[in-house]
């Protein structure tokens, strides 16, 4: 029997730099990110399938409402993420005070926020924060239309 699961997909916009990088990218610039969330339900009694025939659950049928998933996605992601500068906290800390007095999204990391690590930053978050029974399989990050990461739960 195969794996049945759902995704989600969200967008958001946001800047970044990268420290000490080589290239155009360790100029604060911004990107229109797209998230796809897909998970699965944990199986019940050994069967996959027995969350869809719980007739007493008024979610009888489904995996996870969407609704649900999406007010995990945004509560733990997305709302802070959105429009704001993301910084890696080797970034010169006068630079940063004075961007944290002036402006009120930056968020800073104790790692380059390159696409590979926000995403780790974005599974471990959800990781910790899905319903139980509900299993992150997968979740991927665009940083563009044609360049994305995958992350996928073993």
């Amino acid at each position: 029997m195969g794996k049945l699961s759902i995704t989600k997909i969200f967008s958001f916009e946001a800047a970044h730099a990268l420290k000490n990088y080589d290239g155009l990218c360790a100029n604060i610039h911004g990107h229109s990110y797209k998230l796809e969330v897909t998970v699965h339900s944990l199986s019940i009694n050994g069967n996959p399938g027995d969350f869809l025939r719980n007739e007493a659950n008024p979610k009888c049928g489904m995996i996870l409402d969407f609704g649900d998933l999406k007010k995990c996605v945004n509560q733990y992601i997305i709302e802070e993420f959105d429009h704001a500068l993301i910084l890696n906290k080797q970034t010169d800390p006068s630079l940063i005070a004075s961007l944290q007095k002036n402006y009120q999204k930056i968020l800073v990391f104790p790692f380059q926020p390159t696409s590979e690590n926000l995403l780790l930053e974005f599974a471990s978050r959800l990781l910790k924060n899905l319903p139980i029974n509900i299993h992150l399989a997968k979740i991927r990050l665009y940083e563009t239309s044609t360049s994305f990461t995958d992350w996928e739960n073993e």
